[in-house]
């Protein structure tokens, strides 16, 4: 079976780098908020482009810490999509505040920044940008709308590792950002982890302070806080994977080329790359008709295709009652649930097995098409 993701195959690929680390690790007898933590905290910065980079348990905590670190508390509201994993509503409902779900554009599936000004009220204290699929949404329109109101920018970078938008890395560009490490990502530890980072000093030493408890440096508090730290273990194998993330990102953009070339004049909409972007194709998503007989059809071909994601988060049922939906819908959003598919593609992905997705894709529409000529 030819699955959506392998992590176990990057494992397998830096094997031998992993388990030095991991040895190194050990001996030491370091295991939480040493030298591996900061060494990576550091690098993982630098490869953003800002001053400051903090370890945490998970994306999720990411959100949560960077809502908090802004101040973001009950009785704001915080603007963002439906069409997202849960994390990032959570995270806003997790810190008291109200999530705002805005509509997404229909060619990229990122946040519309034409449908903000109107999302926008007195209670608004921060938007959470989401970078879908691996690549930016409209930054430079979204600020505009933040900076006119006022409000704080938070990059959701989970699916964007490395991504670009206009020459910036995903992670540079917003007051604050946040990343995912969990296993499947295009950075993706052993285990969970995320990162929060951003080049205001003030931010990261709140943040810092709030993952552990609302400790400081001589362990007294002002606030209370979350435990909340990425561990040594994790940061160790996360620095071994950051040197090749740049690379295994380009193979990724090869085989989306690929599929994109064998997909062409198929009656399937393909991911379009946003102009000025890096996308780095986290997933590989197209839309179509008939998305579960596709879906179907290359299980029987040993093919997983997964759907990211089947329900939007205002129609979750543990959600619903929680956000706050516009007058006039989410039309693009729930136009799109029932048509998406997640095609397999991680870097580790065998050439043979690129050919048999495509194949497997492209025999279920010419069978569609014989069909439809046998019935006419």
């Amino acid at each position: 079976m030819i699955l959506t993701s392998l992590p176990l195959a990057q494992y397998h690929a830096q094997k031998e780098d992993i388990l030095a680390c991991v040895a190194r690790v050990f001996e030491r007898g370091v295991y939480i908020l040493g030298p591996e933590v900061k060494a990576f905290e550091k690098s993982f910065a630098d490869f953003c482009g800002v001053a400051y980079g903090v370890g945490v348990n998970s994306g999720t905590d990411a959100l949560v810490l960077a809502l908090r670190a802004l101040g973001v508390a009950a009785g704001d509201e915080v603007v963002t999509v439906s069409h997202t994993a849960l994390a990032t509503v959570s995270a806003i409902v997790a810190v008291g505040a109200t999530p705002v779900l805005v509509d997404i554009d229909a060619t990229y599936y990122t946040l519309d920044p034409l449908a903000l000004e109107s999302a926008m009220t007195a209670r608004t204290k921060a938007i959470v940008v989401v970078h879908l699929y691996g690549q930016s949404a409209d930054m430079n329109a979204i600020i505009t709308v933040a900076k006119k109101h006022a409000v704080r920018v938070i990059e959701d970078c989970a699916q964007a590792a490395g991504g670009r938008y206009k020459g910036r890395r995903v992670g540079s560009m917003g007051d604050v950002a946040c990343f995912s490490f969990y296993p499947t990502k295009n950075l993706g530890a052993l285990g969970d982890g995320g990162m929060v980072v951003t080049d205001d000093g003030t931010i990261a030493e709140r943040v810092r302070r709030l993952r552990q408890y609302g400790w400081d440096e001589s362990r007294s508090t002002e606030e209370t806080g979350l435990n909340s730290r990425l561990d040594e273990i994790q940061a160790a194998i996360l620095a071994i994977k950051l040197r090749a993330l740049d690379d295994n990102n380009a193979r990724r953009v090869a085989i989306a080329h690929r599929y994109n070339a064998a997909f062409a004049g198929l009656p399937v909409t393909l991911p379009a790359a946003r102009p000025d972007t890096t996308h780095v194709y986290h997933l590989y998503v197209v839309s179509c008709d008939d998305r579960d007989g596709l879906r179907r059809h290359l299980a029987t071909h040993d093919v997983l295709a997964g759907v990211h994601y089947p329900v939007p988060v205002h129609r979750h049922g543990g959600y619903e009652k929680c956000v706050v939906v516009p007058s006039k819908g989410l039309n693009v959003t729930n136009g799109l649930v029932d048509r998406i598919l997640t095609l397999p593609l991680y870097p580790e992905l065998a050439d043979e097995d690129v050919k048999r997705v495509m194949a497997a894709v492209q025999k279920f529409y010419h069978q569609s098409h014989v069909n439809k000529r046998g019935m006419s």
